[in-house]
């Protein structure tokens, strides 16, 4: 009689598992995420874990005991790689780094390994393309192909095998979806393969204090392929976005163990490769001769520093029974509350208008901070009435019509004052206790006060 192998179905949207498949996932409540998991048998995972050099003995100590040296770091030699990871890449890391198809996820990792082998040993698994492909895109780029080892492979055992022996410092798989470990029985790409695989690669790194780098592959929405438990494995998730319309891409970090969150670096697409950008402010802020009403420049926190971005709103009469409220880089639904704020404690009713909202340069505002900007910016449409051209403005809007503080009030005053801006609305706890040469601060507390700061 032949013995049933033991499954469990697994969400790839929250990682929870469960004994047999049903519609709903009852953690995160998205319907048909569920999927097939196989479960290996105990020897099967007895045998991936052996053979790894310095395996964990088991040992018990206090926190006190614990040495607190810092960490050495690795520079990728760009400037803006290192900031998004927090300093450089940790000895015994896995990064996983995501993002579109043609974003420049491989060539990125292949310009920072041609530099990084020069002075330590380097590994390149490519799973998708064979290795002529990868000699000819660095031979176009102009990169360093002496001392780069590289290997065309998709066998999880295999590349743990072969690292074992030529024991790397730097590891690249590209990409996680494709590969696959013999003894898990479906499909490389599926819950059971990503699973099992990355597990295998990451204890390998931890044990030989190897830096790993996985390549993902995205969904239609943008979100990380794979079961959801891979982005709780790793250390550092960073996403590569860029539309196809332009050659600028931003480098983001989604979670980081050894830095700071929500970091954001810039390059540019060139026919040499990914170039970093070192002043991203001046790259968003390319704006025309002559400003146009619904035009308004804000600072926004990113990471560990400022970045000046333009916020464009256009109002316009709809013709619709519901007008639209459209947004690009910012939260649709707090754009409709902050119209509802603006209505209630402004005294402008935009209601019956459609409302279009863009941050220039393709750029996600995650933060509170543009909540004054963008009621400025769609008063500035409404009325067409452009706003000065040295104007910047930050703050947060409440529900009752005040205007809040916001974290690092000075440094952002401070970019914008290097950047050439003269004039600031601020929140009333934003204003400099030292007066700021060149710029005059207006500090408000309600939405009426940055209104007449407006006239």
């Amino acid at each position: 009689m032949v013995k049933k192998k033991a499954t469990a179905y697994v969400c790839n949207d929250c990682g929870a598992d469960y004994s047999k498949w049903q519609g709903q996932c009852s953690e995160c409540n998205a319907w048909n995420t569920l999927t097939e998991l196989r479960l290996g048998s105990t020897s099967a995972t007895s045998r991936r874990s052996a053979g790894f050099a310095g395996a964990a003995d088991g040992a018990v100590s206090t926190l006190a005991e614990i040495a607190l040296d810092e960490i050495p770091r690795l520079s990728t030699g760009t400037s803006e790689l290192d900031l998004v990871l927090g300093g450089g890449l940790v000895p015994g890391s896995c990064i996983l780094v995501g993002g579109e198809p043609g974003a420049g996820k491989s060539t990125l990792l292949l310009q920072t390994l041609c530099g990084l082998a020069e002075t330590h040993k380097a590994l390149y698994v490519t799973g998708e393309e064979s290795p002529q492909q990868v000699a000819m895109r660095a031979s176009r780029l102009g990169l360093p192909t002496e001392k780069l080892n590289i290997m065309a492979e998709t066998s999880v055992e295999t590349v743990c095998a072969i690292a074992g022996q030529l024991q790397p410092k730097i590891l690249v798989v590209d990409s996680i979806q494709v590969m696959h470990l013999d003894d898990v029985a479906s499909a490389p790409g599926s819950v059971s393969q990503v699973r099992e695989g990355a597990a295998m690669l990451i204890r390998y790194a931890k044990q030989t204090h190897t830096v790993l780098l996985l390549v993902g592959h995205v969904t239609k929405d943008g979100s990380l392929a794979g079961p959801k438990v891979l982005e709780h494995m790793i250390d550092c998730s960073l996403m590569l976005e860029g539309s196809s319309d332009s050659h600028f891409r931003t480098l983001r970090s989604n979670k980081n163990r050894f830095g700071a969150v929500n970091e954001l670096g810039v390059f540019a697409m060139t026919d040499k490769g990914l170039r970093e950008v070192p002043n991203p402010s001046a790259i968003f802020l390319q704006r025309g001769d002559e400003v146009a009403s619904g035009s308004v420049v804000m600072v926004v926190w990113e990471g560990t520093r400022p970045l000046l971005v333009e916020l464009q709103a256009l109002v316009d009469d709809s013709n619709l029974g519901n007008p639209r409220r459209v947004t690009l880089g910012l939260d649709h639904n707090r754009l409709a509350m902050l119209l509802a704020v603006l209505h209630r404690h402004g005294g402008i009713m935009v209601g019956d208008q459609d409302v279009f909202v863009n941050v220039v340069g393709g750029v996600k505002v995650l933060e509170t901070s543009a909540d004054l900007a963008l009621i400025l910016s769609v008063i500035s449409s409404f009325r067409d009435h452009p706003l000065p051209r040295d104007l910047v403005v930050f703050g947060e809007v409440g529900l009752s019509g005040e205007i809040r503080p916001v974290p690092n009030g000075q440094e952002r005053l401070r970019e914008a004052a290097k950047h050439g801006f003269k004039r600031a609305i601020v929140p009333a706890g934003n204003a400099p206790r030292q007066p700021i040469k060149g710029m005059d601060v207006v500090p408000v507390r309600k939405i009426a006060e940055a209104l007449q700061a407006l006239d």
